[in-house]
């Protein structure tokens, strides 16, 4: 009987280790060291070729981006790759990424992650190819933009699972992103365009390529709590933004939690709410429909806005608004458009310019020296983000810092009394106040809109 149980205990034992393996699933390797089968080049005309157990990228002249790409199509999974890249050069790995006919003749577009040797420092961060541009540009995690190592040979892990893409370069965690605008695609190495000859023939190269479809979610690594959580999902709240106190300000339907500035009614026209997007309507010369603020006064916050401007656009967003006087006066956080709009040209040292504190601080590139403020263009979706605790407020535009300043301070009351609004010296000093998105006659477009007190 002893021999007949310990037979069945050792069965089930082998079986169990079974159903873990296959749980856990098995490392594949994308790339053999010998031939660079099951792979296919799209885009430029950069050489790629097997040298030594390594894929080597060279760059050459006159080429758009050249992608070197899996035939395979990849949902979920945990990809590992070892990448080494001649200085200044700028690369990338695809992933979940596409290339169809109807797409821009076909060009590779979706997420890359980014290798950047620059003194910008955004490697692991997640650049979106051929559509939005940068998402998660690594500006806000000072650890990540730390962990390359130039002229070395670096490790990159990319787990992609449902609606989140977290990255480590060296064992150092850089992106924690939700977006759910690409479910699905190809793994493609990058070997970027150059425009520089002393740039042509410059490599790239990858080795230790390995991909895990199976058993991902027991096998993701731990979220390091000092790297942000950036969500891109449209009008709704992660589990992390609701655990750390965000909320929405707008849900994307109604006009709940708002009203008119200087009444208590929402304006019965000129706002309209259509598909996810609030959209005040330009007012063609007639009489504006009036700025809408938020029942709610905060104190310390964090506010996020999505915004779109048309051509020629001039709006603005305004905290700490007090509407006691005759107008309703706030800090504003200036949404126009710098190309078309001839308030850019006015005022002092482009103070009225495109994320400025209005007719006050300019806006300018911060996170990066030397490296101007990242407006994505007229039509396409710009997220503002804007901090305030303790009197000291920043303007963040699309990841990367602005402007600062300390609204109690002794040079903020200077600027004050040089500017339009000289004749309220309290202005900006309201320990709390609403949020205002402001009728300038203008189309914008507005989404995305969250706030939670600090």
């Amino acid at each position: 009987m002893k021999q007949i149980r310990h037979f069945s205990s050792l069965v089930i034992s082998l079986l169990y280790v079974g159903l873990i393996g296959q749980e856990d699933g098995d490392w594949i390797d994308l790339f053999n060291g010998k031939d660079l089968n099951d792979w296919q080049q799209k885009g430029g005309d950069a050489t790629y070729e097997v040298v030594d157990g390594t894929i080597l990228g060279t760059t050459v002249a006159n080429s758009p981006n050249s992608f070197l790409c899996t035939e395979q199509i990849y949902a979920d999974f945990i990809l590992e790759y070892e990448m080494h890249v001649d200085t200044g050069l700028n690369s990338g790995v695809q992933i979940r990424s596409n290339s169809f006919p109807d797409y821009r003749n076909g060009r590779v577009h979706g997420y890359q992650v980014e290798t950047d040797p620059t003194p910008r420092a955004f490697t692991g961060g997640i650049y979106d190819e051929s559509r939005r541009g940068w998402i998660y540009p690594v500006s806000r995690n000072p650890k990540g933009r730390t962990a390359f190592k130039d002229g070395e040979w670096n490790h990159f892990r990319v787990e992609a699972f449902g609606n989140t893409i977290r990255t480590w370069v060296n064992g150092i965690m850089s992106v924690n992103l939700v977006d759910d605008l690409t479910a699905k695609g190809f793994i493609g190495l990058q070997v970027h365009s150059v425009f520089r000859p002393d740039m042509v023939g410059k490599i790239v190269k990858w080795r230790n390529i390995r991909i895990k479809t199976q058993g991902i979610k027991r096998d993701r690594k731990r979220v390091d709590p000092d790297v942000p959580e950036i969500s891109f999902l449209t009008n709704k709240l992660t589990r992390v933004e609701k655990k750390n106190g965000w909320r929405l300000l707008w849900n994307g339907k109604s006009h709940k939690g708002w009203r008119g500035a200087h009444s208590p009614n929402f304006p019965k026209s000129g706002w309209k709410m259509k598909n996810g997007v609030l959209t005040i309507l330009g007012s063609d010369g007639t009489k504006r429909s009036g700025d809408i603020m938020t029942k709610d006064q905060f104190e310390d916050f964090e506010l996020n806005v999505d915004f779109k401007i048309t051509k020629g656009a001039n709006s603005g967003i305004k905290y700490y608004v007090d509407e006691t006087s005759e107008i309703v006066l706030g800090c504003e956080y200036q949404i126009l458009d710098d190309k078309q709009h001839e308030d850019a040209k006015r005022g002092v040292n482009g103070n009225r310019t495109l994320g400025s504190l209005y007719d006050l601080i300019p806006a300018k590139g911060m996170t990066v020296q030397g490296r101007p403020k990242q407006f994505k263009g007229v039509g396409t979706w710009n997220r503002a983000r804007i901090i305030s605790k303790d009197g000291h407020v920043e303007h963040w535009m699309n990841g990367e810092k602005i402007l600062k300043y300390d609204r109690f301070s002794a040079t903020f009351q200077t600027m004050i009394a040089n500017s339009k609004f000289a004749k309220w010296p309290k202005f900006g000093q309201s320990e709390k106040g609403h949020i205002l998105l402001q009728d300038h006659g203008d189309t914008v477009h507005f989404r995305n809109i969250k706030i939670r007190e600090l």
